[in-house]
């Protein structure tokens, strides 16, 4: 509503699609397990990596692509839209990008002010260098339902049913890699991936 230049859902089309995204990663014992998982549903993820995982995690990163899934930033430290300086911000997200090269990023929690929102979605980085131009390349991607993994409050149930009652062809499912959301993810993702197989969905990257 109040951010519609962001995408919040993926086009519907004849074949039934689901667009799983993973935030917060990579780790390097909790992201291969999520790749496992994957992998067993033949199912494909965009994961929003945050710059400083990416620095400390390389090989967890490259097994990401190596798989076939796309990428996306998420800043460098995860840093909260509403608190920081515009400046900041976009340095930050350009500094992670150095390391991410991918045109999609996701603003942490959801959380971009506008004045960041006009200057990243004019943002062209290039041959891994943090000089940009004028140039609408950066798509941000927000979600059309979050999983809501990292609430403790919540069970492994509240998580699944959260998802396959709200989650249809073309949305956006945002779930976690991170240790705050361990628990909760891995015992709702594989039954997410069921559901939906068992319904004749298939589960695409992101990719523009």
């Amino acid at each position: 509503m109040f951010y519609p230049s962001l995408l919040w859902e993926m086009p519907k089309s004849k074949e039934k699609t689901i667009y799983l995204t993973f935030d917060d990663g990579p780790h390097p014992l909790i992201t291969p397990k999520v790749l496992e998982i994957l992998a067993r549903y033949n199912a494909k993820a965009t994961f929003f990596c945050i710059g400083n995982n990416v620095k400390k995690y390389p090989q967890t990163f490259e097994l990401l692509k190596k798989e076939g899934h796309s990428v996306g930033c998420h800043t460098f430290n995860h840093e909260d839209g509403w608190k920081t300086k515009t400046h900041d911000y976009v340095d930050s997200v350009s500094t992670a990008n150095e390391l991410i090269q991918s045109n999609l990023f996701r603003p942490p929690h959801g959380k971009i002010k506008r004045s960041e929102l006009k200057k990243l979605s004019t943002l062209n980085f290039l041959n891994n260098s943090k000089h940009y131009t004028l140039h609408s390349k950066l798509k941000i991607v927000a979600w059309t339902v979050i999983a809501y993994d990292w609430d403790h409050a919540l069970s492994p149930e509240d998580v699944y049913q959260n998802v396959i009652k709200n989650a249809g062809d073309g949305a956006i499912v945002t779930f976690h890699d991170s240790i705050k959301a361990y628990s909760n993810m891995i015992s709702a993702l594989p039954r997410v991936l069921e559901y939906y197989k068992n319904k004749g969905f298939t589960f695409k990257s992101i990719d523009f």
